[in-house]
């Protein structure tokens, strides 16, 4: 057996660095029963290392280009094309001309052959890197077919798949080429398929394209293609496009791209039973690979042949469940405002938090909601709160009851208790009588059951601290589930539905609620944005300090202050600031996230934002014009109620419930950071835990305890053994499922199902998303992913993927905002309201369609966005 060329069937399992993604997935599917695979062999990496590792100027230029980024686009299209043009030029090596020719000449040499490219990282299942490097078709002749093997060689330097390296972190000098060279078949017609719907996920559907001729018609975008859907052996969905073109190979080598007549342009590629007979197929590789799978296949005379099959890699991956009854699932991520992938301990501690039926997917968390689609009560609480909030979700609510993909329990409606809506009744009744002093006192009690909770974990150790964490999680959900403390937030928010929709129907009015909610007691988040303007007035004095934050970005930066001129009174007045918020960060709901006490530095240019922005006092200024306008919009929708007919009484209720949202809406923001602040208790006491570990040499360190699950972690802690096969496979998976992108649902077949926004009086050509907070306001855009990168300036607008507690202090810096993830209740929308800032959330994409710093208009009471 050559090192140089392998033929299919001498491939093993273990060889991908030799012949890389295409080629090994050829040799696993040519010993796949009934499956046809066109005979070939492959040039190993061994190979390309052999005609280029050598080669001083090529390691040069992968020099250069292992320096640049994305951004230096110029000088990876010059150095790209110089290593292409180095790598063509290179003479083949002796040794690998000889195996090709000798295996050529057990295949006949008067054949045609296809020559394509296979790379180390290629068809993975992380990554597939498809249409990265070159392919050529219908090569003949030994002196060609090396030419082409060169020639494939040169474009794993193509610019597109240098940049696609860049973006995914490949490194550039350990991705090798291997080259496979196949014989040809000539179809009549070939294709794609993909056993699961590409563009619903759905894993129950194969789709098929096809068209006649080669494939490279339909892969070049050249031909619109043949479309068929199926489903358990059954064809659901036929489309059949007008096909003008497609490409045949030539006698005497290449290709050629011929005109279709007209009555083959519009003549079904596939039969019926082709159809089903593909799909058969599909399953079978499927079912062979274990993962859903993306084919390339092409008919000839009558007979499939696959000539590649990979793993989908844009699939989201399916919550596990115990059955296989039909299930949906709801992304926990989308409503609280955390979309980013969790570590394991992260997910376990959420888990054990809430009583709800949850499942991890791609290292986050949903809420199985099938019990509540069982029920007629529960489907109503869908569709009327969880979708009220989320427009987005309502739609998929709907679209899944419509097809019955749950069937109702007959004659059940135990499933949930819902409790009766008062959105059409002239009169408000309120969850709980209307004390101002209600919130302040679940505060104080919350407050009292931290100090002894943190006076209590200080004197456990070793796996003491893990069971009394598990006892003390009963007492956390005990307190989230407080019925008083629920009634509060609740009454608070169903009194906004209902003002806003009564003073619509009466004066005409949308979203009052949103001005009315301004400056209100008792919201601990936007507390803490205006207490960071307090905590910039307290460090402006000093230009000594001011300066040393400008160009410091270490986390040990407060040790350093006390070198400069008020370097002491500043570096207290940020302990005193995270003494009360340093238990926050983005992302707060994964424990394992660093929080603000733990990297400081994370606030430094929110600090000097603030210094340099606003002026000494701004943060009492703020409320002051926030309580104003609240005060002065309940005036006014008080007088023009008592002009309409029944207007007292109306005047009389509007002002009883506006009390209401003044003196409890800003409670609405505590629970979560008293859960926070229980969260980062429980933290301190794993982590000192995890240090003795790492002192014992057990891990290497600390933070490797966030890739175990809770009770790994205490097993570790009495044992003293850890498997860091596991951990390490973990933080693998965890940097994979980083990348992805949760949907909002996702059903037990895979299907990612979304609803979409009503467009009724919204202009075309604008992004649609949720109102949450009113007004319009113009100005410029900042696409801001990481809160560390901000870089504000008043009468900017925020645009940003979701917004949690810890965004708060940015708000005090914007005019606007735009996410897209959030609902009408979501910290976003609530501290927007807060802070009197126009806001549309649920913009999908719109990151991506907002260039940063671009005008744009925000719509806050209509729900869209203007690209100016």
């Amino acid at each position: 057996m050559s090192s140089f060329v392998l033929d299919f069937q001498e491939m093993t399992d273990r060889q991908l660095l030799l012949v890389g993604g295409k080629g090994l997935n050829l040799g696993k599917l040519s010993k796949v029963q009934r499956i046809r695979v066109p005979a070939g062999f492959c040039v190993t990496t061994e190979g390309f290392r052999l005609a280029v590792e050598k080669n001083d100027s090529y390691q040069a230029l992968l020099a250069e280009l292992a320096d640049l980024s994305v951004e230096d686009l110029e000088q990876v299209t010059e150095i790209s094309g110089k290593i292409r043009e180095l790598i063509e030029g290179i003479v083949m090596p002796s040794e690998i001309g000889r195996e090709v020719t000798r295996y050529l000449s057990r295949f006949g040499e008067e054949n045609a052959y296809a020559v394509r490219s296979s790379a180390t990282a290629e068809d993975l299942p992380q990554a597939s890197f498809a249409g990265q490097q070159d392919t050529y078709l219908n090569v003949i002749g030994v002196e060609s077919i090396l030419q082409h093997i060169s020639k494939c060689w040169a474009s794993l330097f193509t610019n597109r798949a240098v940049i696609y390296r860049i973006q995914n972190g490949f490194n550039h000098r350990q991705v090798y080429l291997a080259v496979v060279i196949q014989k040809m078949v000539f179809p009549d017609a070939s294709g794609i398929l993909f056993t699961a719907d590409p563009v619903t996920s759905n894993r129950k559907i194969v789709s098929i394209d096809a068209s006649f001729g080669l494939g490279e018609a339909l892969v070049s975008g050249i031909v619109s293609a043949d479309s068929y859907r199926i489903r358990d052996g059954v064809i659901v969905d036929t489309m059949i496009a007008t096909k003008k073109l497609a490409i045949y190979g030539e006698q005497t080598g290449g290709t050629l791209t011929r005109k279709l007549d007209v009555k083959q342009q519009t003549k079904q590629v596939l039969t019926a039973e082709q159809i089903l007979e593909l799909a058969r197929i599909g399953r079978l590789l499927e079912g062979y690979f274990g993962v859903p799978q993306d084919v390339e296949w092409c008919l000839a005379e009558g007979l499939f042949y696959i000539v590649q099959s990979r793993a989908i890699t844009t699939l989201y991956p399916i919550p596990v469940a115990d059955d296989d009854a039909n299930r949906v699932y709801v992304s926990v991520g989308h409503q609280q405002m955390m979309t980013d992938a969790m570590k394991p301990l992260g997910t376990d501690f959420y888990l054990m938090t809430t009583p709800a039926p949850m499942r991890v997917a791609g290292s986050r968390l949903f809420v199985d909601i099938t019990g509540m689609l069982a029920s007629s009560a529960g489907r109503d609480n869908l569709v009327n709160n969880l979708g009220q909030s989320d427009p987005l979700m309502k739609g998929a609510f709907e679209t899944i009851i419509a097809r019955e993909f749950v069937k109702v329990v007959p004659n059940d409606e135990k499933v949930l208790n819902v409790a009766p809506t008062e959105e059409n009744s002239d009169i408000f009744q309120a969850r709980i009588e209307n004390d101002p002093g209600i919130p302040a006192v679940l505060i104080r009690d919350s407050k009292a059951s931290l100090e002894a909770l943190k006076l209590e974990i200080e004197r456990k150790s070793g796996t003491d601290v893990f069971d009394f964490i598990v006892e003390d999680f009963q007492v956390l959900k005990k307190y989230l589930m407080n019925p008083r403390s629920s009634a509060v937030f609740l009454t608070a928010m169903e009194a906004s539905t209902w003002l806003n929709n009564k003073i619509e129907v009466w004066l005409g009015e949308k979203n009052v609620a949103d001005v009315l909610s301004q400056s209100v007691p008792d919201n601990i988040t936007s507390e803490m944005g205006l207490e960071l303007l307090d905590l910039a007035d307290r460090i402006r004095p000093y230009p000594e300090v001011v300066s040393y934050l400008e160009r410091v970005n270490a986390d040990d930066f407060l040790s350093e202050l006390s070198r400069f001129d008020g370097g002491d009174e500043s570096a207290q007045a940020i302990r005193d600031y995270l003494a009360k918020y340093g238990v926050r960060c983005a992302g707060e709901i994964d424990v394992t996230k660093a929080r603000w006490v733990e990297n400081p530095a994370i606030l430094i240019p929110m600090i000097l934002s603030n210094v340099k922005n606003f002026d000494a006092g701004a943060s009492a200024i703020k409320f002051e014009q926030g309580r104003r306008e609240a005060l002065e919009k309940e005036r006014e929708i008080l007088t023009r109620l008592k002009l309409l007919p029944g207007g007292e009484l109306k005047a009389l209720e509007a002002e009883r419930v506006i009390r209401l949202i003044r003196n409890f809406i800003g409670y609405r923001e505590y629970p979560k950071y008293a859960m926070i602040s229980r969260y980062f208790i429980y933290k301190e006491a794993l982590m000192r835990e995890a240090r003795k570990l790492v002192e014992l040499g057990i891990i290497y360190e600390s933070e490797d305890v966030y890739y175990l699950h809770f009770t790994e972690f205490r097993d570790v802690v009495e044992t003293g053994e850890v498997d860091y096969l596991v951990i390490d496979a973990r933080k693998q998976a965890y940097e994979l499922d980083k990348k992805s992108t949760p949907p909002r649902i996702i059903t037990s077949d895979g299907e990612i199902i979304s609803g979409s926004y009503a467009r009724e009086g919204i202009p075309d050509g604008t992004l649609a998303g949720l109102p949450v907070s009113a007004g319009t306001i113009e100005g410029r855009a900042r696409v801001i992913l990481k809160m560390e990168d901000a870089d504000l300036e008043p009468g900017d607008i925020l645009v940003t993927t979701f917004t949690d507690p810890s965004w708060t202090p940015l708000f005090v810096s914007i005019k606007g905002l735009v996410t897209e993830v959030g609902g009408v209740m979501t910290h976003g929308a609530v501290i927007a309201r807060e802070y009197g800032l126009p806001a549309v959330v649920g913009v999908e994409g719109a990151t991506k369609l907002i260039l940063d710093g671009q005008r744009i208009r925000v719509h806050g009471t209509e729900g869209y966005i203007e690209l100016l």
